[in-house]
């Protein structure tokens, strides 16, 4: 961590307490000088802080910005979240955190922005994503897992995300196979997995993360206003941004430690207990085939099931999943 970080984990640690001056400095590893140079610099970030003679400082008010040192102070998980790259604006995180994975970048690593201007979804549809209202980010991971079971890490991310909204908001979220949470029938949060793999082993995943939190219905286009909502729309808070993705990353660790050490059967449990899709009447299109039928479970590794009218069971690995009246 660098000096801002540690100053701001000190005072997380000791909420509406005075530090000294020389307390930080023994902390930090600096002169006090540094250290009120360092202050005042968050105070250019918004942070404000009391200063009192022989008492030393006090935060007040942190922004709600999402900085590589607020999201860190805290921040007790191992591994998830512990190395943050943020950005005011970029085209999307997800190239930035594939470069990034590419040169070493440690797993667990978030790369995130306050603003995307070229943000994508599945099957490169565009993602609203305006400026200092979402949480955009891309989450690297190096799982030591067969190919073929890759994709359960989309499912187990929603899985994540969906616990952290309930947990964060009490609101009753669902998620639609494979990669998309809802609030009643509308998107609050996608999800896009990309992978980076050789013939027998997986070098990285990129997990892009993209959740509506903090918008209102005027930061909507027309469009998207009709099948897209945001956590403070439905629940009518704002929500602190940071301490949300701080609260996401101990769930996914604990949720990805498990599946290490377990495999998929508490991921599918799980998903299955807050799916939007399963019960439904659903069109599937794939690369080859379209096809009707009512979702009924996730197989043991992760593939969605649907029951055609004739009975048939057909199993759906990747696909676009619409849904319709029950016949």
């Amino acid at each position: 961590m660098n000096i801002k970080q540690v100053i701001l984990k000190a005072f997380h640690d000791h909420p509406g307490e005075f530090i000294s001056g020389e307390e930080l400095s023994q902390t930090c590893g600096c002169s006090r000088t540094a250290v009120w140079k360092h202050i005042e610099e968050l105070r250019k970030d918004g942070y404000e802080f009391e200063a009192v003679r022989k008492s030393g400082y006090r935060l007040l008010i942190a922004p709600d910005r999402l900085s590589a040192a607020e999201i860190t102070a805290g921040l007790d998980t191992k591994r998830i979240g512990q190395q943050v790259i943020a950005h005011d604006e970029v085209v999307s995180t997800q190239p930035l955190a594939q470069e990034a994975a590419a040169r070493g970048a440690k797993e667990g690593t978030l790369v995130l922005a306050e603003l995307q201007t070229g943000g994508k979804g599945r099957l490169g549809r565009p993602w609203h994503s305006p400026k200092g209202t979402g949480i955009w980010m891309s989450l690297i991971i190096r799982p030591a897992i067969p190919l073929p079971k890759t994709p359960q890490m989309t499912l187990l991310t929603a899985v994540s995300v969906a616990r952290t909204i309930r947990e964060e908001t009490g609101l009753p979220v669902k998620i639609k196979w494979p990669n998309d949470i809802f609030i009643g029938d509308k998107k609050v949060c996608g999800i896009l997995t990309e992978l980076n793999a050789e013939s027998d082993r997986v070098n990285y995943l990129v997990i892009g993360i993209g959740i509506n939190a903090n918008s209102v219905e005027e930061d909507f286009p027309q469009d998207l206003a009709k099948i897209a909502t945001s956590l403070r729309i439905e629940s009518g808070q704002s929500l602190k941004r940071a301490s949300f993705i701080q609260q996401f990353c101990r769930f996914f660790e604990e949720e990805y430690d498990y599946y290490l050490e377990n495999g998929f059967g508490r991921v599918k449990q799980e998903w299955e207990a807050h799916s939007y899709t399963i019960g439904r009447w659903v069109n599937v299109q794939t690369i080859s085939q379209r096809l009707e039928g009512r979702a009924i479970a996730l197989d043991d590794e992760g593939v969605l099931m649907v029951e055609d009218q004739a009975g048939v069971v057909h199993k759906v690995y990747s696909a676009d999943v619409n849904y319709r009246a029950n016949p």
